[in-house]
């Protein structure tokens, strides 16, 4: 179901732990008068929605890795019901564990990478004119959080790109969007991941500190723009698919 530029749509996000929320998608649905829902996946109760009844589907993050299905049977329905999503063309975009679940279900390979990567570190990004990254800067600073990477679907294009991670960001026809960094996370979403994941802050090339991790109000309000111009961009482009 698609409707036209400027109606109100209906998004649906998948989240898989309670600290890893929509975060300041969520300001900018409201903002533009959509509805969001979701599925969380960490509740007994959780249930997928009518894929027919959507209109985009985000896929947030989480710290299990999507080969971990056996500790996380869920994982099983919501890479199918990905996948449903894929074959009608519903435009999706997927953060961190979502970048991989989209990945994956693309063919792709995801596997662990040579370094962990927490902090806010700079990506270059790479820009097709048509592409929604065209709205972005050359280089941005954003949130990383993850020690899995993976490989560039078929058919997709590499959009952004980190000092450790080549495969930052892809675009897959025009509706498809992959990001394995956070530019989705308020000063509060960076305080809850912290606070949750503390033991992953070990000495290491690129994992900062929780001090350097904290205090990034400009950055963050900066990232809150260019994330509003993207979405925008994104469903103009998802209109034209």
């Amino acid at each position: 179901m698609h409707r036209k530029k400027g109606f109100s749509m209906h998004i649906h996000y998948f989240q898989h732990v309670p600290f890893e929320t929509p975060g300041m998608i969520a300001d900018w649905a409201e903002r533009r008068g959509h509805v969001m829902t979701g599925t969380h996946f960490y509740k007994p109760d959780a249930a997928l929605p009518e894929i027919g009844q959507i209109d985009r589907l985000m896929i947030m993050g989480g710290p299990m890795n999507i080969y971990e299905d056996a500790a996380f049977p869920w994982l099983r329905d919501e890479k199918q019901f990905i996948k449903n999503t894929l074959d009608r063309h519903i435009p999706i975009l997927g953060i961190c564990l979502g970048a991989q679940l989209l990945a994956d279900s693309l063919g792709a390979r995801v596997y662990p990478g040579r370094e962990k990567e927490i902090g806010w570190f700079p990506v270059t990004i790479h820009a097709a004119q048509e592409s929604p990254f065209r709205v972005l800067p050359d280089q941005l600073n954003v949130l990383h959080w993850h020690s899995d990477t993976f490989a560039l679907p078929e058919g997709a294009r590499r959009t952004a790109s980190s000092k450790v991670t080549v495969n930052q960001a892809f675009v897959f026809r025009q509706n498809v969007i992959g990001l394995q960094f956070h530019l989705e996370v308020a000063d509060a979403n960076v305080r809850r991941l912290i606070r949750h994941s503390q033991d992953e802050l070990v000495p290491g090339p690129h994992i900062q500190t929780e001090a350097e991790l904290l205090g990034k109000q400009e950055t963050i309000d900066k990232n809150r723009r260019l994330l509003f111009q993207f979405l925008d961009a994104w469903s103009a482009a998802a209109d034209r698919d």
